[in-house]
């Protein structure tokens, strides 16, 4: 999903800028033609992290209680499950949607505005769903890998949905100006902090990471365009 959308548009327009002063690759991967910009991206994109997010997130951790951070990242994941309830009736999604509408229902109402996750407790499912799926499931190809400025991977399909998930998301769309701003830096903070230990691990485990991340997101995308069950890819190597 796009849980960094609230950085604002103007890093696609950075992106775009960057692009067009960067050397290419001899051979890039098919997938990834603009593989000189997107490396230049993770470089600066684990930068920040390394300088800004992850201390960031490991204070956060440090302070808050496990069951205070269970409780902000359920009501975060219930305001993402709202929009989820669009594009799984867009994809036409029968089960997915039933599952997604009744989880919001529950989880908003007896979930105290989605903070206690009751949904999950009496087994229904959770099923994320963004625009970028919604087209990817009306035949829309993924087009090149893109890495964008603090948001991360993204497939050229991703990129041209973002405005329409950014109009979407309730997270964004919030009346209150001073809310809708320090909501979606508190759910970046709760994400990074998630996920600390994982990072770390492939931070050790891969010899390049950029390619490593890279194959992970884009196989991760392809079997969920596919339901889990993708076709056999050819052999794309240059």
């Amino acid at each position: 999903m796009t849980r960094l959308a609230g950085c604002g548009r103007w890093l696609l327009v950075a992106a775009l800028v960057a692009l067009q002063g960067c050397a290419t690759v001899a051979h890039p991967d098919p997938r990834d033609p603009m593989e000189s910009f997107n490396r230049a991206m993770f470089g600066f994109n684990d930068k920040v992290d390394t300088v800004v997010l992850k201390p960031v997130a490991k204070g956060y951790r440090a302070v808050t209680p496990d069951w205070l951070r269970k409780g902000v990242g359920n009501f975060f994941n219930n305001l993402e499950d709202m929009w989820s309830v669009v594009n799984s009736a867009l994809q036409g999604r029968g089960q997915e949607f039933s599952d997604n509408v009744g989880r919001v229902m529950i989880n908003t109402t007896f979930g105290l505005l989605g903070v206690i996750d009751v949904a999950s407790d009496l087994s229904i499912d959770r099923h994320t769903a963004d625009f970028g799926q919604t087209l990817g499931r009306w035949g829309v190809p993924p087009g090149p890998y893109v890495v964008l400025p603090i948001m991360g991977p993204r497939t050229l399909r991703e990129v041209a949905a973002l405005p329409v998930d950014w109009q979407g998301e309730p997270l964004y769309n919030i009346g209150d100006q001073d809310t809708r701003t320090w909501l979606p830096v508190l759910d970046v903070v709760d994400l990074r902090a998630k996920y600390l230990n994982a990072s770390d691990v492939l931070e050790g485990a891969a010899l390049d990471s950029y390619t490593f991340r890279r194959d992970a997101y884009l196989q991760r995308q392809r079997n969920i365009q596919y339901d889990g069950n993708p076709p056999e890819e050819e052999d794309t190597a240059p």
